[in-house]
């Protein structure tokens, strides 16, 4: 009878938490694979040689085309794709196809439904969830070596990310934006409270010792370097107020170019985020 109840258990870990003998695993060899989870949520994949249950990479910069296919927005995917990495990426709300009929698109669409009271952020993130929640019961992820990173808006929505999901151990965000009244879409905003509330500094305690690595050029007008800063500090203080590991990097780099990623930023986070998800 004891065996029998040790391999009845056994087989239902193995139907809640293991891959599913049932789903066929892309590889992706070079090329953006586009899979759509049971639930309906569509993403992207992309690497080279990939052997799974592989470390995961969640890129962001605005549709999974640009995201995947632009080396410019792939960023720290580059290097990591060498050393094995599987990238993933969503549209973005307002972007691809999840900007709606009625909406302007880009970062206008977010304007666009702030002004009506709606919180695109949480939704974005929870669908994100799934399909990492996805990849891990399919095989394709390994559940220990799991990063994030973006640029300016996917900055944004990958720090917003790392705030709720812990699996997620490390985040690089590339000329972030970290408060959205900074942007030139927002002026004029009638409910700054509201737009506050889905700023990165209101979500700075649920980031408090979590590993966090910034870069921004020194004349960032479009995002504001000194937004950067000081959501960087307000993580950092309050981490330690907490007694907690401060965890944040923050690099303010010479960038003429205004609102664009620094030199030599990919291979630095990428060296990064090597170091956070070393295991034994």
């Amino acid at each position: 009878m004891f065996p029998t109840v040790v391999f009845t258990i056994l087989l239902l870990l193995n139907i809640n938490y293991g891959a599913d003998s049932t789903t066929t695993l892309l590889e992706p060899k070079g090329e953006v694979k586009i899979i759509t989870t049971p639930s309906g949520i569509r993403f992207g994949i992309w690497g080279k040689d990939v052997n799974y249950p592989a470390p995961t990479l969640f890129i962001f910069a605005g549709t999974i085309e640009q995201s995947l296919n632009d080396s410019y927005f792939r960023q720290c995917g580059n290097q990591l794709a060498e050393e094995g990495f599987l990238c993933v990426s969503l549209d973005l709300p307002g972007h691809g196809l999840e900007k709606r009929a009625e909406e302007p698109e880009g970062l206008s669409a977010w304007r666009y439904r702030t002004d009506r009271g709606e919180d695109f952020v949480t939704p974005f993130v929870t669908d994100v969830r799934s399909v990492l929640n996805y990849l891990i019961q399919t095989g394709y992820t390994d559940s220990v070596r799991i990063a994030a990173c973006g640029t300016s808006r996917g900055g944004f929505m990958a720090l917003q990310l790392s705030a709720v999901e812990k699996l997620v151990k490390a985040t690089a965000a590339f000329c972030p934006v970290t408060e959205l009244i900074a942007l030139y879409e927002y002026k004029d905003i009638n409910n700054h409270d509201f737009v506050k509330s889905l700023s990165m500094k209101a979500k700075a305690d649920q980031l408090i010792g979590r590993s966090l690595w910034l870069i921004i050029g020194d004349r960032d007008e479009r995002v504001g370097t000194d937004n950067t800063i000081k959501f960087a500090r307000e993580v950092t203080n309050l981490s330690l107020e907490q007694s907690k590991d401060a965890d944040v990097t923050l690099i303010v780099q010479p960038e003429p170019g205004g609102h664009t990623t620094p030199a030599h930023s990919p291979e630095k986070a990428a060296k990064w985020i090597l170091g956070k998800l070393k295991t034994d």
